[in-house]
């Protein structure tokens, strides 16, 4: 019986060979300029995705086709998407506000940024007045917040169910209007926090190493 002795080497030249991402038995998909658009529409949500606080996106995503009916509206549902959508960007503004720090024992404290400091939502403890200052609210940071609410209204006229919702018939203006101006709202945004990068690590934000 010969036995054969896989090496690293044989192993790196098949993983080269058949990469772990692609799948050899799946022919590649063929798409048209429509499914094209699609595509690149939903990698356009992701990224923006990455801009907004992460539990009001999974939120909206969650409920979207729930309180619309799957784009289905009646009166009803209209007044629950309106609320939805008016609730989630109002959470974009307000956690944009929002930042965290360290205790001396490591734990992670979030805090709301006013005028004056930051305010410890829980109460847990008290930052000295010095460090307090550092938080304080600035003028870049209403920017942020007013910025966030723009990409989330992109991100809302991306979905379907929503657009349908509110537009079950739209012109072929109209219809012009809901496609360029996500696009466009998404493209000025990723250019603004490129720019000017927050430096705040808020409620729903990824957390500092320090």
């Amino acid at each position: 019986m010969d036995i054969k002795i896989e090496t690293d080497d044989s192993r790196n030249q098949d993983e080269q060979i058949q990469p772990l991402l692609r799948n050899s038995e799946v022919p590649e998909a063929e798409r048209n300029l429509i499914q094209k658009a699609i595509s690149q529409t939903f990698q356009s949500t992701a990224h923006l995705a990455n801009l907004l606080p992460t539990g009001t996106v999974l939120a909206f995503q969650l409920l979207s086709p729930i309180f619309t009916n799957i784009g289905n509206c009646d009166s009803v549902s209209k007044v629950m998407t309106a609320a939805l959508v008016s609730l989630c960007g109002a959470s974009c503004f307000l956690l944009c506000l929002t930042d965290s720090f360290r205790d001396n024992k490591g734990n992670i404290c979030y805090g709301l940024a006013t005028l004056r400091g930051l305010w410890v939502i829980d109460g847990s403890t008290t930052l000295p007045p010095q460090l307090s200052a550092k938080y304080r609210l600035k003028f870049i940071d209403f920017m942020h917040a007013v910025m966030s609410v723009l990409v989330f209204a992109a991100i809302a006229l991306f979905d379907q169910n929503v657009v349908n919702c509110f537009f079950p018939a739209p012109s072929n203006e109209t219809q012009e209007i809901l496609t360029a101006l996500p696009v466009g709202i998404g493209v000025f945004g990723g250019m603004f926090f490129v720019t000017f990068p927050t430096q705040r690590h808020g409620i729903g934000f990824p957390l500092s190493t320090n």
